[in-house]
């Protein structure tokens, strides 16, 4: 039982131990770590201040980046929005352009087809013409072919002189 009661001598000798170890400690090292536990506590104050200036930063940026992406947005869509009504705008213009000449070429055929049924129509009147000068001409000599029937001939057409 004797490790367990300590005899007076060894409390005095351990207060006095004690006691040497503080005041040593309280000169030596209280300070400096004290210092050093102020240091530290500044450090992680100044740490936290940065973290929270960078997460500020951070949704300034996000907002701003935002920002950006929303007018970029409207960009686009205007810059598509301008590129179909030009789109429109080509093929409106391609289409009423195509329109336009397709009505000029009916009209040029139209004006050919016009101009081609004319001549066939002087084509056919001038065979006509000849083939019916050609017939009254066989006619003719066949029925002239002989004298009796020439002054028959010319004395009908005497007769229709006088009555004209």
């Amino acid at each position: 039982m004797k490790l367990v009661t300590p005899d007076f001598g060894l409390v005095i000798w351990m207060t006095l131990t004690f006691l040497t170890v503080l005041f040593l400690l309280s000169k030596f090292a209280w300070k400096p770590i004290l210092k050093m536990i102020d240091e530290r506590e500044k450090t992680i104050e100044d740490a936290l201040l940065s973290a929270e200036r960078a997460k500020q930063e951070m949704a300034k940026l996000n907002a701003n980046n935002e920002l950006l992406i929303k007018e970029a947005q409207a960009e686009r869509d205007a810059l598509l929005k301008m590129a179909r009504e030009t789109k429109d705008q080509i093929i409106n213009e391609a289409r009423d352009k195509a329109s336009k000449e397709a009505e000029r070429l009916i009209a040029i055929a139209i004006e050919t087809i016009n101009n081609e049924r004319q001549k066939a129509i002087v084509e056919i009147k001038s065979q006509v013409a000849h083939l019916s000068l050609d017939i009254a001409e066989k006619l003719v000599r066949q029925e002239l072919s002989s004298n009796d029937k020439q002054v028959a001939l010319a004395e009908s057409l005497v007769a229709q002189a006088k009555l004209n």
